[in-house]
């Protein structure tokens, strides 16, 4: 992928200096997820997975929404699937994807993170949010069961009880308190949110690519399974660190006192 734009009308895709921004674009309905949006999603981020040159992706929302979740009026539409089947087809792949994605994803949320929305959210590695930013574990209010991740996502990040809070009484939870209880990693003013986020995603971007993805898959893994299995998958994976490129060049550039020059090799 070059450096420039493209996407579709519903999502837009932008790079520079190895940090993809794919912003979500139906501002007008606070960025709901209709069909388009997620196919769009969903071809944005198989495409970023494979591009070398990316090395790190940030996802936020254009306008004054990160997304308010599905598009209730593509539900009652003629011909709608079965919610099963729509998050089957649709949504699970999305939330795989980014967790399967070897390089980290950054959530800047602009604003509301709703429902399929917040899912969304809790799914990247890191989240920065604004002072507008609110996170509504929606579902209960229209007499559904959270979905897309959310209650794998949540207790994981801000424990069960203050899960179940969320999930049962589907209030909004504001950006100072998410950060309070471990929901994002920091909150910024509005205005600042981008800035932060690229200067965070440009660090992450110089950074050894392999080491980071080796690291997110040991992360991965250990949220599911128990401490000695944990230490012998971290020892498989620093078994293959060990033998890149640049782990090579990393130790050169510390013993020659320089910026190592990685490779992602």
């Amino acid at each position: 992928m070059s450096e420039g734009s493209s996407g579709s009308a519903s999502v837009l895709l932008t790079t520079e200096a190895g940090v993809a921004t794919i912003t979500l674009n139906r501002p007008e309905v606070l960025n709901s997820f209709n069909r388009e949006l997620k196919d769009a999603l969903a071809d944005a981020l198989k495409q970023l997975a494979r591009q070398q040159a990316v090395r790190v992706v940030i996802i936020t929302g254009a306008g004054r929404a990160f997304s308010a979740g599905q598009d209730l009026k593509e539900r009652s539409e003629p011909g709608a699937s079965d919610l099963g089947t729509e998050l089957r087809e649709r949504y699970i792949p999305l939330i795989l994807a980014i967790r399967s994605m070897e390089k980290p994803v950054i959530a800047a949320v602009n604003g509301v993170a709703a429902g399929a929305g917040c899912s969304l959210a809790l799914a990247c590695d890191i989240r920065l949010a604004a002072e507008s930013a609110s996170f509504i574990e929606v579902f209960g209010r229209v007499g559904l069961v959270p979905d897309t991740g959310s209650t794998w996502f949540l207790p994981r990040l801000v424990g069960y009880a203050r899960a179940a809070e969320m999930t049962f009484t589907g209030e909004p939870v504001d950006a100072l308190t998410a950060e309070r209880i471990g929901l994002v990693n920091r909150v910024v003013p509005a205005a600042d949110l981008m800035t932060e986020a690229n200067e965070l995603a440009g660090k992450l971007a110089s950074a050894a690519p392999r080491a980071l993805a080796l690291t997110k898959r040991a992360l991965n893994r250990a949220l599911e399974t128990d401490l000695t299995t944990a230490l012998e998958f971290e020892a498989q994976l620093q078994g293959i660190a060990g033998r890149t490129a640049d782990h090579a060049e990393g130790v050169a550039a510390f013993v020659e006192k320089r910026q190592p020059r990685w490779r992602g090799e």
